[in-house]
């Protein structure tokens, strides 16, 4: 199995769990990193002008927070490059996380995920020969291991 398909594989395996990790991505960009960005650009134009730039920063984050469309709008109108900047190093934080994922996620060997033992070996009923139902030890959901040696 080459390193593609090993990563092919890892993929198929954890598809469900990277959409929404995609989904939770953009909305974080959406309600957390716009609010953030305009915040951060307000705070800078503030300490320019003299005033204190922490202040200035904490006091729009929690009033951008509450309006995450508006500093969306804003972060496309007027702090477009910074915005496009702080998104940049947000998703290659983001990637690096989806690539541990789905690096942990990678098959350990050929056969994962392959029944290889002898599960198939007998059909309609041929295992009840040897293993009793109603007496036995239980070895698979349906299959029991006779206490009585005699068979």
């Amino acid at each position: 199995m080459s390193f593609f398909e090993k990563i092919k594989a890892a993929i198929r395996r954890i598809k469900t769990k990277l959409i929404v990790y995609f989904v939770i991505i953009i909305v974080v960009a959406i309600m957390g990193v716009a609010p953030f960005n305009v915040s951060v650009q307000e705070g800078l134009m503030a300490s320019k002008a003299g005033e204190d730039f922490w202040a200035v920063f904490f006091t729009q984050l929690f009033v951008n927070i509450q309006k995450p469309l508006s500093s969306l709008g804003q972060c496309f109108s007027t702090y477009f490059s910074a915005f496009l900047q702080t998104l940049k190093y947000y998703l290659m934080v983001c990637g690096f996380f989806a690539l541990i994922g789905i690096l942990k996620s990678l098959p350990k060997h050929e056969f994962q995920d392959i029944e290889n033992g002898s599960s198939d070996w007998s059909e309609n009923g041929e295992q009840y020969a040897v293993l009793s139902k109603k007496k036995g030890i239980i070895l698979a959901e349906k299959n029991y291991l006779p206490v009585d040696k005699r068979r």
